[in-house]
């Protein structure tokens, strides 16, 4: 009996792992389908979780929350407009430009192809070679057009946005003023004999998912500003859409580093089609990343994650593809969740409890 009696706790284990696949597979399928309504929630949740420990600070000061929370509020409120009068209208201009160059920029991608196949030798292959560039050429005005649409869908999309950023204050000021209304509230729905266990982990969980943000946008801002001094120096086309671009591609893991550096070379090259020009934008990338990686990010980030960086990748891409750019934020928060979670389950602190 007792042999039987050992032989189905593993089945039990692994029947509850199932069980928790199972969970966040339907809850990844619910986010697809309410990504709009998930997006507004996530970015109050996101702007709570970077607010909240200037709340913690002024509450170990003695000020009651919720004068702290109107204080907050009224600097908000004055960065805001600073943001709306000079901010704004700077990354307008430059997202203007970029819009009204981008059909030159697509006529010289066209003009170099047919003169690199005007250069080109009659040797054998040459046909096949002649008939992939004309295939090419013929179909950059497709991609013109497409490339048109998805600007024109990009900028819908911010104005639909535009209600979340206008929803998103109210529902972080409720986040906020009833933080611990909630964390009590769930506390209470937890097993008293697995209340202790579960409130550790989320202790932990919430260590490492605030760090995480807080740094990740600490960085992500310090880049961005690197890059557009550096581009402004260097006198490369759309630098403010450049280092807004490479702060936002600091967010990606390993290929993000890369993927920053395009489009500033991309404007480099069409503008001066020097490699020197394009050695000197390399170089500022790289000087910049250099200091983020090995000054920067040891400061902001007080403990890392420490993840398996295929898991990393397969997080960011599986998440991305259903959430979008919150699924790319959260990618690694989630992944260290789950990580500490499976580690106390591994332990064996569940069966303990």
């Amino acid at each position: 009996m007792g042999h039987e009696h050992h032989s189905h706790l593993p089945r039990n284990d692994y029947g509850k792992f199932i069980a928790v696949i199972l969970t966040f597979c339907l809850l990844a399928v619910i986010g697809y389908a309410l990504q709009h309504t998930i997006s507004c929630f996530l970015l109050s949740w996101v702007i709570a979780y970077l607010l909240d420990p200037f709340l913690v600070r002024a509450e170990n000061n003695g000020i009651k929350r919720i004068y702290a929370l109107a204080l907050l509020y009224v600097v908000l409120g004055i960065l805001t407009v600073f943001f709306l009068t000079f901010i704004v209208p700077a990354i307008t201009i430059n997202w203007n430009a970029f819009i009204r160059d981008l059909p030159l920029y697509i006529q010289k991608i066209k003009q170099l192809a047919l003169e690199w196949k005007a250069r080109l030798p009659d040797r054998y292959g040459s046909e096949e070679i002649d008939w992939l560039i004309e295939k090419a050429t013929g179909k950059v005005d497709t991609a013109a057009e497409k490339t048109g649409n998805w600007f024109y869908g990009f900028g819908t999309s911010i104005f639909f946005n535009l209600f979340n950023i206008v929803l998103s204050p109210i529902l972080v000021f409720f986040m906020l003023y009833y933080k611990q209304t909630v964390k009590d509230t769930i506390s209470s729905w937890i097993p008293e004999h697995r209340r202790e266990l579960i409130l550790g982990i989320g202790e932990e969980v919430n260590s490492s998912i605030g760090g995480y943000l807080r740094g990740q946008v600490v960085v992500s801002i310090i880049v961005a500003i690197l890059a557009i001094i550096a581009l402004f120096i260097i006198d490369i086309p759309h630098p403010i859409f450049c280092g807004l671009f490479a702060g936002a591609a600091s967010i990606l893991p390993f290929i993000g580093v890369l993927l920053a550096t395009l489009p500033a070379l991309f404007f480099a090259w069409f503008k001066y089609q020097s490699i020197d020009v394009l050695g000197q934008t390399g170089i500022a990338f790289a000087l910049i990343y250099f200091f983020e990686g090995y000054i920067i990010k040891p400061l902001v980030f007080k403990e890392a994650m420490n993840l398996n960086p295929l898991i990393t990748i397969i997080m960011v891409m599986a998440l991305g593809e259903t959430l979008g750019f919150w699924g790319i934020l959260l990618a690694l928060p989630i992944a260290s969740a789950i990580k500490i979670t499976w580690g106390h389950f591994v332990h064996g602190d569940f069966k303990h409890h």
